[in-house]
């Protein structure tokens, strides 16, 4: 409330009035730019819209600072665009007013951005390009259907074999069940294909009343036969738990795109390094882990580079294209050779090589040599080059570097 000015007046029994002008100034975060989220209005915000996608900021942090314009006059296009109640909404955070927002969303830097979808937080923060153009367009790709229909089950043989999909069989599109399956799908659409076939195209799948839902892997990546779930079809959490483990493979791909955050996630790498063309190397390497190693998961990242487009970590390794296939782990100070890549086939021997990095042996032993010998090696194991990938301390305030 803020008070404009004050008049004194007499009234006609001359008694003299302050007349307060008084002008009450509330901020409605529908008018314009991104909503202002709190303690207070947050959780009915993420419940009552499909997507809504918040920047987390610092008045005090010069990227915010240059960010917020930006993100306030997307919100406003976005508005334009989809002004339908409950679809979506851009919204910030002061993270410096709302420390239990900024807290539960697990924000180490700013400004960071992250999309919430049907009240699931996405596992992968926005790393595109920060323009109003990017934004809008960002939001339209995130409200378009996940899901692909399908008109006979031929259609299904020609799929990519490359893809790892959720295949849903449905009476029809009104079925409480699929409304359900289409919002998990909304929230997993980057990590799987989702495809859907109704009435008589699925009828042949499934008992009339009865969907079915079915993951099939990767095929180029993975010699597993397809899963059917066996949940509940009218629980969208225990929908979305099992479609989550199907949808996000224990090994996963490395690439330029996604290695920022892979290296956020703050596990060293096991990679194995492959020529473009080996797939069964890699579905070898995969029954490995899934057999072998699925004990370490929380302590290591599972990972397949192609040899080519990541040649630069093989140079520091000392090796080439043509010495591929190898396997390697980055620890994100050094990086370490699994000796004979042949050896994966020994049992134990490539969960020695990562219980050899947590016990400090592998340091020790490019340093120092085989500890049996103590003998003194000329060379000291090479920098990492995945850490270089991580986020840039240009890009963003790091709250560590703040404080």
């Amino acid at each position: 409330m803020h008070v404009n000015n004050i008049r004194i007046v007499n009234n006609d029994r001359g008694v003299i009035i302050l007349l307060f002008m008084v002008v009450y100034v509330f901020y409605n975060p529908t008018n314009s730019g991104a909503v202002e989220l709190n303690q207070q209005n947050l959780d009915m915000t993420l419940a009552s819209n499909e997507l809504v996608f918040i920047n987390f900021y610092a008045e005090w942090c010069r990227f915010s600072n240059i960010l917020m314009p930006i993100f306030d006059e997307a919100a406003d296009k976005v508005k334009q665009e989809f002004p339908d109640a409950g679809k979506v909404v851009m919204a910030k955070v002061d993270c410096d007013k709302e420390t239990e927002v900024a807290s539960r969303f697990h924000i180490t830097k700013y400004p960071t951005l992250k999309i919430i979808r049907n009240g699931q937080p996405a596992k992968r923060e926005y790393r595109g390009q920060r323009s109003v153009t990017a934004f809008l367009d960002f939001v339209k790709k995130q409200l378009e259907d996940p899901i692909r229909e399908f008109f006979s089950l031929s259609e299904l043989m020609s799929l990519e074999s490359n893809k790892r999909m959720i295949i849903g069989y449905f009476d029809r599109r009104d079925q409480p069940e699929y409304g359900i399956f289409r919002r998990v799908a909304t929230n997993l659409k980057e990590d799987c294909q989702f495809h859907v076939g109704f009435g008589e195209a699925s009828q042949q799948m499934h008992p009339p009343g009865h969907p079915i839902i079915v993951f099939r892997p990767d095929k180029d990546r993975s010699n597993d036969l397809d899963v059917t779930y066996n949940g509940s079809l009218n629980n969208f959490d225990e929908m979305h738990i099992w479609m989550s483990e199907m949808c996000v493979p224990l090994v996963r791909e490395i690439t330029f795109e996604n290695a920022e955050e892979l290296t956020e996630e703050g596990l060293p790498f096991l990679i194995l390094f492959h020529a473009p063309e080996d797939k069964e190397s890699i579905k070898r390497y995969t029954e490995i882990v899934m057999t072998d190693l699925i004990s370490e998961k929380q302590s290591i990242n599972f990972l397949t580079a192609d040899g080519k487009r990541f040649a630069h970590p093989l140079h520091h390794l000392g090796k080439s294209d043509k010495d591929l296939p190898l396997i390697a782990i980055d620890s994100f100070r050094h990086m370490y050779l699994f000796p004979k890549y042949e050896d994966i086939e020994v049992p134990g021997k490539l969960k020695q090589f990562i219980k050899d990095l947590y016990s400090g042996k592998l340091h020790r032993e490019f340093h120092y040599g085989p500890e049996e010998t103590n003998e003194l090696p000329g060379t000291t194991p090479p920098e990492s080059t995945f850490r270089k990938l991580a986020p840039s301390k240009n890009r963003y305030t790091l709250l560590r570097d703040e404080l």
